[in-house]
């Protein structure tokens, strides 16, 4: 029978418990502390790559931030697209690219899918806004368009079926040259993967019949 003063080695010969039986033991649990606390860190989204401290900002001289988007960009005015600029690029940035989508499809009080209104890559690094109504013909030289959730390359405006929705318009200082030729928003952001120095966005709402 072990005592107050048994060795490591006393007791595991009392209670029969081989050496490498413990070690395997206490490896295993500490093997599992290791994979749980893996598990339970997030997935880095898109962008969590940046490697520049960046203070760029995104603005439109046609709405304020959270504020509501002025009907003629919308399917119920003009569908115009709206004015767009940036500013505080980060260094190194090679071009930019902007996609615009809505996250409260089709019903903001019950969301299913963000819904997809505008994709630009390459836009020059040199540009610093996109002006009012540029798609498709009036964008910077050089910037390709990509296709909304109506399968189309252009601008398609706000268009809620019900309720007050929000329209994000996020900018990313990119790295490198993109030059993708046929893409969607889930194309361009693969391909953004590893080149985002920097993203900032502008958050629009509208909903139908605003005055």
């Amino acid at each position: 029978m072990a005592t107050g003063s048994s060795t490591l080695a006393d007791l595991l010969r009392d209670t029969g418990v081989p050496l490498f039986a413990l070690a395997l033991a206490t490896l295993g649990s500490m093997g599992c502390k290791c994979r749980s606390e893996a598990e339970a860190s997030p997935a880095r989204p898109l962008g969590s790559e940046v490697i520049s401290v960046s203070s760029m900002k995104v603005t439109s001289p046609a709405f304020s931030p959270s504020g509501p988007i002025p009907a003629k960009y919308t399917c119920e005015g003009l569908n115009l697209s709206p004015p767009l600029a940036w500013s505080d690029a980060p260094e190194g940035t090679k071009s930019f690219a902007l996609i615009v989508d809505d996250p409260d499809a089709p019903d903001p009080a019950a969301p299913q899918r963000t819904w997809v209104h505008w994709v630009l890559a390459d836009i020059p690094a040199t540009e610093t806004h996109i002006d009012e109504g540029a798609s498709p013909s009036g964008l910077p030289s050089g910037t390709r368009i990509g296709k909304n959730d109506w399968g189309k390359p252009a601008y398609g405006g706000p268009c809620p079926p019900m309720g007050r929705h929000r329209y994000f318009h996020k900018v990313y200082a990119l790295d490198a040259v993109i030059e993708l030729t046929s893409f969607n928003k889930a194309d361009l952001e693969r391909a953004m993967r590893g080149h985002v120095l920097a993203q900032a966005e502008l958050v629009g709402t509208y909903q139908k019949g605003q005055q």
